[in-house]
């Protein structure tokens, strides 16, 4: 047994390493003494399953950071188990267990515990959670709750540290209602919620109570299954009539044998399928991935040939393109012969123009035109008149003894 950060234990009732079916997790308050957990811890065992206590101190139920504090080292323990080989978890309260620790265990798989968030290998657990039981539970804390819890005559007969709580809390009574009534109660829609949010995990529920339990009674227990039934649960409520808080087993063992061995076939069914329900996630996601993966690859190739096309293109300046002719626009049939020639007909692209060194071009880049000294920078004009050479062209010329000068505009 080792400390739960809340004065109470965890511990493991049974741990066979092969031979089990899977894990039932006990939420325990101090209202249940070692002997009655261990008859249910033995009870598990004679069906298969391996059993984790969390045996919660009495004032885990009141404050919160204990809860928390024990439903972290329930997940850590379970998540190393979970690594070691998948199996399927049940949860199971008793009494006061679900305020004690069970609840804070379901903020934290959910997510919704004061929008904190917690590593992603708690959702671990959350898969597999295959089956709920409440013996006895859940429990309305209401402000007189612990004063009530106190004077129980199963609280009383607590050896230890239990009295020990019970003579504290009658002692205190005044105060414990002022803190319910201001902290307490605030936390109240939380615990209520975080009970309901189990919906969510898919797995079946067994719900156990009795008419002549006083501090679990029957009609808070009965809605609590019907609001379970209406957000879609698979909830099967075994009512009993004369057994008192927690002793529905000790009353009614062949019943309540058998409605546990029901829920833990089931549990095994659920594991069975949310395994198969993984495992095809798992592959669609590789053939997502192989889908993307040829997408890419398509790309590439398509990208390869683009750039081949545009070499090609590029290597090869004298390649042929086909051009449409504007005569494909004309409506007359006379054209039609004319538009296929056009569009049969060739067109080679043009060379780059080159420059010639005797051009008037080559002339003013290669310096060939640059006058020697200032006097030079007028520029006789040395084109061609009517078609005629401008040499010839001048003999002829009316202004044959006028000097033709052009003022360079340099």
């Amino acid at each position: 047994m080792w400390g739960s950060g809340g004065g109470g234990g965890i511990y493991w009732g049974r741990k066979e390493v092969s031979d089990f079916k899977g894990i039932v997790v006990l939420f325990a308050w101090v209202s249940i003494h070692e002997n009655q957990l261990k008859s249910f811890v033995d009870l598990y065992a004679s069906l298969g399953w391996n059993s984790l206590v969390c045996h919660a101190h009495f004032l885990d139920a009141f404050y919160p950071e204990r809860a928390m504090s024990s439903a972290f080292v329930v997940l850590n323990e379970l998540v190393e188990e979970l690594r070691i080989r998948p199996c399927p978890i049940v949860f199971a309260a008793f009494s006061g267990g679900t305020k004690a620790s069970m609840y804070k265990v379901f903020q934290i798989i959910e997510g919704i515990s004061e929008g904190q968030l917690y590593p992603g290998e708690y959702r671990l657990v959350r898969n597999f959670i295959s089956g709920n039981i409440f013996d006895s539970s859940p429990v309305d804390f209401t402000s007189d709750l612990g004063t009530r819890y106190a004077l129980h005559p199963t609280i009383q007969k607590m050896p230890g540290p239990s009295k020990l709580a019970s003579w504290v809390a009658k002692g205190i009574a005044s105060g414990l209602d002022a803190l319910y009534l201001t902290r307490f109660e605030s936390q109240r829609t939380d615990y209520w919620q975080a009970l309901y949010s189990a919906v969510n995990l898919g797995a079946p529920f067994l719900i156990l109570g009795s008419e002549k339990d006083d501090l679990a009674p029957c009609h808070i227990i009965c809605n609590f299954t019907q609001r379970l039934q209406e957000l879609g649960g698979d909830v099967k409520f075994l009512k009993l009539k004369g057994s008192p808080h927690l002793g529905h087993f000790k009353h009614y063992p062949i019943q309540y044998r058998a409605a546990v061995t029901d829920l833990l076939e089931k549990a095994t069914t659920v594991f069975s399928q949310k395994m198969q329900q993984l495992e095809d996630e798992r592959i669609c996601m590789e053939g997502t991935h192989d889908e993307i993966s040829d997408l890419i690859c398509d790309l590439q190739k398509a990208a390869v040939n683009s750039n081949q096309s545009l070499r090609r293109v590029a290597v090869g300046p004298g390649d042929h393109f086909y051009l449409p002719s504007s005569a494909e626009y004309q409506n007359t049939k006379e054209s039609e012969p004319l538009q296929d020639e056009r569009k049969e007909k060739p067109i080679n692209l043009p060379s780059p123009p080159s420059i010639n060194a005797h051009s008037v071009l080559g002339r003013l880049l290669f310096d060939a035109c640059v006058p020697k000294n200032v006097e030079g920078w007028d520029i006789k004009f040395c084109g061609s008149l009517n078609g005629q050479p401008f040499a010839s062209a001048r003999k002829h010329s009316p202004f044959h003894g006028i000097k033709s000068i052009r003022r360079s505009r340099l």
